[in-house]
C-alpha cells in the first residue's frame, strides 16, 4: 500500500498524457474506434511506459493539478499535430470539389460526424489505408512511448509556451498543411483550369452551344480521368505527407524539450 501511494501520482501523470494523445491522434480518435478500446489501450500503454521509466516520487500537493494540465497539453499537442497533416487529404479534396462542381454534394462523414467533401473522403480513406499498411499506427504508439525520452514528467511546457516558439510552430504547421493540400490537388486543379479555358473559347467561337449544360459533365469526366491516372502516384504522395507528419511531431518534442 505504501508503494502504491508513493508511485501512483507519477503513473496518473503518464496516463493523462497518453489518454489525451489518443483523444486527438488520427486512427485512434475516430468515431469507429470504441471508447472502451481507447481507454484500455491508453491504460496499458501508460502502464508499460511507466514501467520502463525511472521511478519518480511526485508529491500530490497544490502543484499536482498544474502538472496534470501540463501533461494533458503535451498529449493534445502531439496528437493535434499528427491529425493536422492527415486532414490535408480532405482539404485537397475540397479544393477539387469546388472545381468539379461537387461542392454542393458534401456528405456526412461517419468517422468525424461533420460534413466532408466527396473527393476529400475518397482521398482520406486511401490515406488511412496506406497509413495502416505502412504500420503508421505502430509509429504513433512508438512516438507517445518515446516522448518521455524527450519530454519527461518534470518538463517546462508552460515556459516554452510563454516564449512563443510552440505557437509559431503550430502556425507554421498550419501553413505547411495548406501548401501540401494545394500540391496534392494541383494536377486536378490545373486540368480543370484548362477545361475552363477550352469551354470559354468554345463559348466565344460558338455561342449556340449551351456551355452550362455540357460544362459540368465534361469537368466531372475530366476530373475522374485525372484521378484515375493519379491513383498509382498516391503512394509516393502520401509517403511524403507521412514523412512531414512524423518530422513535425519530432520538431514539436524538440521545442518542448527546449534544445
Amino acid at each position: 500500500m505504501e508503494f502504491i501511494v508513493q508511485y501512483i501520482p507519477a503513473f496518473l501523470l503518464v496516463l493523462c498524457r497518453v489518454t489525451a494523445y489518443f483523444v486527438t491522434v488520427p486512427i485512434f480518435s475516430m468515431r469507429g474506434v470504441p471508447a472502451q478500446f481507447r481507454i484500455g489501450i491508453a491504460f496499458f500503454l501508460a502502464l508499460f511506459t511507466y514501467l520502463t521509466m525511472d521511478a519518480q516520487v511526485i508529491p500530490m500537493d497544490g502543484l499536482y493539478v498544474l502538472m496534470i494540465v501540463r501533461e494533458i497539453l503535451v498529449g493534445i499537442l502531439l496528437g493535434f499535430v499528427a491529425y493536422l497533416f492527415i486532414t490535408v487529404t480532405q482539404i485537397a479534396g475540397s479544393f477539387v470539389d469546388m472545381q468539379m462542381g461537387f461542392g454542393i454534394a458534401n456528405v456526412i462523414d461517419p468517422l468525424t460526424g461533420a460534413q466532408s467533401p466527396v473527393l476529400g473522403n475518397f482521398k482520406f480513406f486511401i490515406a488511412i489505408l496506406l497509413f495502416l499498411a505502412m504500420d503508421g499506427h505502430h509509429y504513433l504508439i512508438h512516438a507517445i512511448m518515446n516522448s518521455y525520452d524527450w519530454v519527461p514528467l518534470d518538463n517546462e511546457l508552460f515556459v516554452r509556451i510563454s516564449e512563443g516558439g510552440i505557437s509559431a510552430f503550430l502556425l507554421q504547421s498550419m501553413g505547411t498543411m495548406f501548401v501540401l493540400a494545394f500540391q496534392l490537388a494541383a494536377p486536378l486543379i490545373a486540368a480543370l483550369f484548362l477545361v475552363d479555358i477550352a469551354l470559354g473559347m468554345l463559348a466565344r467561337s460558338a455561342p449556340q452551344f449551351n456551355i452550362f449544360v455540357i460544362g459540368l459533365p465534361l469537368k466531372s469526366m475530366v476530373g475522374f480521368l485525372v484521378i484515375l491516372v493519379m491513383v498509382p502516384g498516391f503512394l509516393y504522395l502520401f509517403q511524403q505527407l507521412f514523412g512531414h507528419l512524423f518530422d513535425s511531431m519530432n520538431r514539436l518534442l524538440v521545442l518542448i524539450q527546449g534544445s
